[in-house]
């Protein structure tokens, strides 16, 4: 399995060769990954679905999202200077301060209605 910093040099790579930096804009970047999870909820648009209703055509369809909003997101991330890793490992920390598991265990409310 490919470790983060694989696929980050195999991203890089993949741009560099095709010359695709100039299109590569912080902003395009942050809209392509909005237009892509946009994608993403057309696989749920007008269906009341739980994971144990997915079929493998729902399953595939839903990588293939995925992969191109975290490939964005990776992307952005490099264009921005920031470590992914390190924004998401503070952003849980963050979220584990907000919701404390003793107030937030079993409910899904805003952390200020906790």
């Amino acid at each position: 399995m490919p470790s983060y910093e694989d696929v980050h040099k195999a991203l890089r790579h993949f741009v560099e060769a095709r010359d695709w930096d100039a299109f590569h804009a912080p902003k395009d970047l942050a809209l392509s990954l909005a237009i892509e999870a946009g994608e993403l909820l057309e696989v749920f648009q007008w269906r009341d679905l739980t994971a144990a209703d997915l079929t493998p055509e729902d399953r595939a369809r839903i990588g293939e999202e995925l992969a191109d909003v975290a490939m964005y997101a990776i992307l952005l991330a490099d264009k921005a200077g920031l470590d992914l890793m390190e924004a998401i490992a503070r952003k849980l920390d963050a979220n584990a301060a907000k919701y404390p598991v003793e107030k937030a265990r079993g409910r899904a409310d805003k952390y200020d209605r906790l």
